[in-house]
């Protein structure tokens, strides 16, 4: 028998009850790993669109949204809005750099091409950029949105996707 050297990652689909835990997933995931890229004042705005838990329960159910588990809790999550565009990818300080955030986009990327989805969009952070381009996205403008009074850049990146069934 062999030794894990990562504990056990899993997905499941988002549960409602999973709105609190993954609020908070959300705030520290902004506030820990975005730092470097965005001001306190910009993260705080950010993070506090999951002030609003209802509205935060009803955006992640409202998309196709996956939770990653590792032994069994939530520690990350992503959603696909439409059938072509990557709205929400956070994953926990803790286990950042352990593979579940990648983990969730080839999830994300496997159910979009299976809906006929030929490419997929994310509007990803400066904090978020480079996971993406590491993985195929080609950036093709830089944004810039108002959240809470803030003004916050990050830039849309797009994949193409393989066909499913493997016809192209």
């Amino acid at each position: 028998m062999t030794a894990q050297a990562h504990p056990k990652l899993a997905l499941r689909p988002f549960l409602p009850a999973d709105t609190p835990l993954l609020a908070e997933i959300f705030r520290a995931s902004i506030m820990k790993l975005a730092s470097d890229d965005y001001s306190e004042a910009q993260q705080e705005a950010w993070a506090s669109a999951a002030e609003d838990e209802a509205g935060f329960g009803n955006k992640l159910a409202g998309a196709l949204t996956l939770i990653a588990t590792m032994e069994g809790s939530p520690v990350g999550f992503a959603s696909l809005a439409g059938k072509d565009k990557i709205d929400m990818v956070y994953v926990h300080p803790a286990v950042s750099g352990q593979g579940v955030a990648a983990m969730l986009i080839d999830a994300l990327e496997k159910l979009a091409a299976s809906r006929g989805a030929t490419k997929l969009n994310v509007d990803a952070s400066d904090s978020a950029r480079g996971f993406f381009e590491k993985r195929g996205y080609v950036a093709q403008q830089r944004n810039t949105v108002t959240v809470a009074g803030e003004w916050l850049a990050n830039t849309t990146l797009q994949k193409p996707l393989a066909a499913a069934g493997g016809a192209s």
